[in-house]
């Protein structure tokens, strides 16, 4: 059966308008792939170009919305809502105490306990913070990095799994000196972690494969991976049933900062490194720039002499790397030992991040924060309100709904759209619509 032709969208005798041009294609990439790739770039783009306002403003939403979910389970608010026109007041009363008193410890479980005793329980929140971001700023950086190459890296989860028994492995098997056994271990992850996600890049690179679906497979098969190995006598403790392997040795755990009463390890300073590590490879360098112009438009790029395939492959290996960076923090780190659940949901909540920190690293560092802060207060404001910590997944939940929508945020809090007539050029141009019209009267009276 013969393709149809295309012509480039512009052509005014276009039968088909809207298809792609044909040189925005691969050779015998079907067209409705190619416009898919167009509007998936396209969404990707408005979402990472978007205002650091409107970012704000879509985590104010988000915790407008929580302070209603919050209200609405709270007993107390339930029981004043139903004599509420005999005592409006009381209702008001309620839900500020149930609003108040969960935000209010969601904060002191997630930055500063100021009713705690003595000042190593007080700061304890903030470390709490720190360590679970540790893992969602490295995998957010990766996937942020492909963002920006125009690669929909959804394979976070696998990556850093694979980063995870890699370092592992190298962990609790060999015996190493000191500094070097944590070096070798950290690079083992981050090799597991970049060879893992290069199974997409080139596949992506040399048959036009999916990088959405390919990395979502690859999750499945890194999951029931770990959980096979695990049940291997290289991978189980020995003498124990149980899918856990032996502990990391001393010798490749990452130093804790603040001594032995805190969880916070070397892996966070690691993080802040890479930040701006990234920070220079993709805003100082010819490879950053070479990711940069290949995500921006590919044609152009290959015109230029860029070679797309390769960018791809590089990109996504870079990205698969500080996945699995993320897998050491937590096998090396937090954890120091390798179960099935090493990778949590931090996979899948780092892509969030990427979105709401633009994915630039001081972004990703602070949207990290931000989670990570949700993650670790959300325990504490269960804990002292009996506030269900589900209420932290949907705040986090609708800050993604609001990431992916800016044009939603901008009509709720009524502002301009980028590039357009701002209000008074809209006043002014309704003002001289209604000229002519005014003149009318004017000559008929």
């Amino acid at each position: 059966m013969s393709q149809e032709p295309t012509r480039p969208a512009q052509d005014p005798g276009d039968p088909n308008p809207g298809v792609l041009p044909p040189q925005t294609r691969r050779p015998g990439q079907p067209v409705a792939e190619s416009k898919i790739n167009a509007v998936g770039r396209s969404m990707l783009r408005e979402m990472l170009e978007s205002s650091w306002l409107v970012t704000l403003l879509a985590i104010v939403a988000a915790l407008v919305l929580g302070a209603i979910l919050i209200a609405a389970a709270d007993a107390a608010v339930q029981e004043t809502a139903s004599y509420f026109f005999a005592q409006p007041a009381d209702l008001f009363r309620a839900v500020g105490n149930a609003v108040g008193g969960a935000y209010s410890a969601l904060f002191q479980g997630a930055v500063v306990n100021f009713s705690a005793d003595g000042f190593a329980r007080m700061i304890r929140p903030i470390t709490e913070t720190m360590t679970v971001a540790t893992p969602l700023i490295l995998a957010g950086l990766g996937i942020g990095i492909g963002f920006r190459a125009g690669l929909f890296n959804i394979g976070a989860q696998g990556q850093i799994i694979l980063g995870g028994i890699f370092g592992g492995f190298v962990g609790f098997t060999f015996h190493l000196p000191v500094g070097l056994h944590l070096l070798v271990a950290v690079l083992g992850a981050a090799l597991g972690g970049a060879i893992w996600a290069s199974i997409a890049g080139v596949l992506k690179a040399t048959t036009g494969a999916n990088e959405v679906i390919v990395t979502i497979m690859l999750n499945n098969i890194a999951i029931y991976l770990i959980g096979f190995l695990l049940t291997t006598s290289a991978f189980r403790r020995p003498g124990g049933a149980n899918p856990i392997s032996p502990p990391i040795r001393d010798t490749a755990i990452y130093p804790l900062l603040l001594g032995t009463g805190f969880r916070l390890h070397l892996g966070f300073i690691v993080a802040l490194v890479v930040a701006a590590g990234v920070w220079w490879l993709m805003e100082r360098s010819t490879l950053g720039l070479r990711f940069r112009a290949v995500g921006a438009n590919p044609h152009a790029a290959r015109t230029a002499g860029m070679s797309v395939p390769w960018a791809t492959v590089w990109v996504m290996a870079i990205a698969g790397a500080l996945a699995g960076l993320a897998g050491s923090a937590q096998v090396l780190g937090t954890e120091r030992v390798l179960t099935a659940g090493v990778a949590a949901s931090f996979g899948f909540d780092a892509i969030t991040v990427a979105l709401l920190g633009r994915s630039r690293p001081l972004g990703t560092v602070l949207a990290g924060l931000l989670f990570g802060g949700l993650r670790a207060g959300g325990f504490a404001m269960q804990a002292r309100t009996g506030t269900p910590i589900d209420i932290v997944l949907v705040v986090q939940s609708f800050i993604v709904l609001f990431i992916a929508a800016p044009p939603l945020v901008r009509a709720i809090f009524r502002l301009p759209t980028p590039g357009g007539p701002t209000r008074a050029e809209k006043r002014a141009a309704r003002d001289m619509a209604n000229e002519p019209s005014l003149s009318a009267q004017e000559a008929g009276a």
